[in-house]
């Protein structure tokens, strides 16, 4: 009997370990191969298939070399450092391509049709959730799919309404205000001095968004930022290799200082909201800020009276989340649009100075006002012809969840989808033969005459998963860039050394230092 047992227990190991090997088999090479014969079948090409890491070596590889020297000044043509491998396969395959993210294709789509087809079809084209260390950096709203991103969005939304902006207009200006005074201090003996701006513009959105959506200072929140900061740099070589499942569990040190920075995130985010818990509960009135918004949608926690059956209820941890992706959104998209910003404007001098005559006429030298802050046309035309060249983000990628025909395109259910942003806004076939070139004066009728009513600008993403912060970010570097044109006319530094770089979000490599002078 005991011999039975025995022999029925290594019967069901041998099945276990079998098992277990075909799924390993079918992930490392059946399923691949199938993916890869029904692309080519449709007239996508890209290089074969190679065991576990497809192209991710060539891709890390090209990577560290397009980083190791800066492009000629201010040269827009920055695809190939950005994203040198995919500049490389396109130039190889042509825009019907597709390179090996480990063992999954990663097809390109870059006609606008098609791309409005997959912005639509948000059930069919999710978040990518394979790789644990994407979804460890960006939380909440980002990750979540079907009914409970609808129910998330339908709860978050009422907090990036513009009437919501109004309220948080004195806090902006405080920080930005702050700042300025900073940059006068620095150019007051002289009248002029050298600044490297990147830096102040990660602490200033940092602060503004302290200020404006949690209700604490910088200071409160500094040490947040500086961990989301360190947390990229350790999680994006991590996200752009092979993903082995159960890798994150493995005890190196990327995983434990990943763990270790998330836990203390999370730690400082739950002192901020146990404050505020703490506050409403002596009956102080509930802020009207995201924190306020996120708390009121789990008062049967706190035991808010007018708790609104309605929402949907977020616990702590989703809580957290929420303001852990703000935190990290909000701060990277608004630094970046602005120091491209006024790189461009250093260059070129004559939008520089319309630009300030418009911020001048319109308010003089006093506090920008926030209703008139959206009629500044030049200004507007300006910041969308940065995010035309200089998206806060290169590419967007989704997983296709069952099988699905896109035009004329049939895409298996499992390969993964890249919409190339930073490609598409600077096709010359769809924006003419200065596409290139920095020229704001093409937004003059706004986004869809400059576009021709294709879908060929989506620097904030586009449909139903449009960027929530989108307006909060726009109001911000509207706010910012009329108060330094208020004060300061500025060019290039010598030292500046024009390197754009994707950690992230796309960001100047070395910085950027630049000369102001007091007005």
């Amino acid at each position: 009997m005991e011999v039975k047992g025995i022999t029925i227990a290594i019967y069901l190991a041998c099945v276990l370990v079998v098992k277990l090997l075909w799924s390993i088999f079918k992930w490392l090479w059946l399923n691949p191969k199938r993916l890869e014969r029904c692309l080519r079948q449709q007239g996508f090409q890209g290089n074969p298939y190679r065991l576990l890491y497809g192209d991710t070596k060539d891709r890390e590889r090209m990577l560290l070399e397009a980083r190791s020297k800066p492009l000629p000044f201010l040269s827009n043509h920055h695809l190939s450092r950005v994203l040198p491998f995919f500049h490389h396969t396109l130039n190889k395959y042509g825009k019907k391509s597709f390179v090996w993210n480990g063992p999954v294709p990663l097809v390109t789509i870059a006609e606008p049709e098609l791309i409005r087809n997959v912005f639509m079809k948000i059930n069919e084209f999710q978040k990518p959730q394979s790789n644990p260390y994407f979804k460890q950096v960006a939380t909440g709203l980002v990750q979540v799919e079907g009914h409970h991103w609808a129910k998330r969005r339908k709860l978050l939304n009422p907090a990036f309404h513009m009437d919501k902006l109004k309220l948080m207009h004195h806090a902006f200006w405080a920080s930005s205000s702050a700042m300025i005074k900073e940059w006068e201090k620095k150019t007051s003996k002289t009248g002029s001095c050298e600044i490297e701006v990147w830096s102040y513009l990660q602490n200033l959105s940092a602060d503004v968004i302290s200020r404006a959506a949690f209700g604490s200072s910088y200071e409160e929140g500094k040490r947040i930022f500086e961990l989301i900061t360190e947390q990229i740099m350790v999680a994006m070589p991590l996200i752009n290799s092979v993903y082995i499942p159960g890798w994150r569990f493995v005890p190196t040190r990327e995983n434990k200082r990943m763990t270790k920075i998330d836990k203390e995130i999370r730690n400082l985010l739950k002192d901020i909201i146990q404050k505020r818990k703490k506050a409403i509960k002596e009956e102080e009135k509930l802020k009207d800020d995201l924190l306020g918004l996120l708390l009121d949608s789990c008062l049967e926690e706190i035991g808010h009276e007018n708790k609104k059956q309605s929402y949907t209820k977020l616990n702590l941890e989703e809580v957290i989340d929420e303001c852990k992706i703000f935190y990290l959104a909000g701060q990277e998209t608004t630094s970046t649009l602005l120091v491209w910003t006024l790189i461009l404007l250093a260059k070129h001098q004559n939008w520089q100075q319309r630009a300030r005559e418009e911020v001048l006429n319109t308010f003089g030298n006093v506090i920008p006002d926030f209703h008139q802050l959206n009629h500044l046309k030049t200004v507007n035309m300006i910041l969308q012809e940065v995010l035309r060249l200089y998206p806060p983000v290169s590419e967007l990628n989704r997983t296709v969840t069952k099988d699905i025909k896109i035009g004329e395109v049939f895409l298996p259910s499992g390969v993964l989808v890249n919409l190339p942003i930073l490609l598409v806004h600077q096709d010359e076939e769809l924006w003419g033969n200065d596409a290139k070139e920095f020229n704001p004066e093409r937004f003059n009728e706004g986004i869809i005459k400059a576009s021709k009513g294709n879908m060929s600008f989506f620097s904030f993403g586009w449909g139903p998963r449009i960027c929530i912060g989108s307006n909060f970010a726009m109001y911000e570097a509207k706010l910012v860039l009329a108060l330094i044109l208020q004060h300061f006319s500025f060019e290039l530094s010598p030292t500046y050394a024009h390197a754009p770089s994707a950690v992230g979000t796309l960001r100047p490599q070395f910085g950027a230092p630049i000369n102001f002078h007091l007005l």
